[in-house]
């Protein structure tokens, strides 16, 4: 009588395991994402040297300084310059093999034409993610000569696409490379369209050109507080752009080809 108790209660046992009752136990959690590199963020309280065409000297007071990607980094907090959203003009030819990726108007690439740029097509999100593509190698090697942050260049391209391009498609992009900088363990800078507080699709400073002569430093650091590199072209703008934001914002006077001989002041 035991076994054939033990038999029964066996047998329901395994029932209740396998019935509707019993599904199957949780799947263990998905492992946890592996945790993003540290970030240096701008400093504060140091002058910021902007150096795109070339590299010159730093000075002892800079601990900021904003070089190329295709250039060495200074050995301060280096900020890589990166034309996230429009082609230099010296890779035109580069840029011939994927020519699906710049954005065209009857054929013939739609051009910045005060730097002789042509603007890269944001339309679709699969140009999206191949353009955010082709960037992220840039900021990976950017991170791999050592530099501590990117600047993404015309992040505004938009409003020079002749209604082509949209606000909505810059933006949608700027998130893109965005993710690719911190992934890569940089820190991103946004350039230009002051205005938009781009702290909330993940930039963490501004690099403002010539935000005295147009009034727009202050829309800068209401989205960046200090974190805001500033830099002038024009004497008349440098100065007054001293007196008002020198107490809390780096600002350099450069000539604007940004030339290894040109003019550098600092406030």
């Amino acid at each position: 009588m035991t076994i054939l108790l033990r038999l029964l209660a066996l047998a329901l046992g395994l029932a209740l395991l396998t019935g509707p009752a019993a599904a199957a136990p949780d799947p263990a959690p998905a492992p946890s994402p592996e945790a993003a590199p540290d970030i240096a963020p701008l400093p504060v309280g140091t002058d910021a040297d902007y150096q795109l065409g070339g590299a010159r000297p730093v000075p002892a007071r800079v601990g900021i300084v904003v070089r190329d990607r295709r250039a060495e980094p200074a050995g301060r907090y280096d900020v890589c310059y990166v034309n996230a959203f429009q082609t230099q003009p010296d890779e035109h030819r580069s840029w011939k093999k994927r020519m699906h990726l710049v954005l065209r108007s009857k054929g013939e690439p739609v051009v910045d034409e005060a730097w002789g740029e042509w603007l890269l097509d944001l339309r679709t999100g699969a140009k999206r993610a191949a353009l955010a593509r082709i960037v992220g190698r840039w900021v990976d090697r950017c991170a791999a000569d050592g530099y501590e942050a990117v600047e993404y260049d015309n992040l505004d391209s938009f409003t020079r696409s002749g209604g082509l391009l949209s606000r909505r498609q810059a933006l949608a992009y700027a998130r893109l490379v965005v993710a690719e900088a911190h992934e890569a363990g940089l820190a991103v800078g946004q350039k230009n369209l002051a205005g938009l507080d781009g702290s909330r699709i993940g930039f963490d400073f501004a690099v403002a050109e010539e935000c005295s002569r147009y009034r727009e430093c202050g829309a800068y650091v209401a989205a960046y507080g200090r974190r805001v590199v500033a830099v002038e072209y024009r004497r008349q703008d440098f100065r007054r752009g001293c007196r008002q934001w020198g107490d809390r914002l780096p600002m350099v006077l450069r000539d604007l080809n940004v030339s290894p001989k040109g003019v550098r002041r600092f406030c």
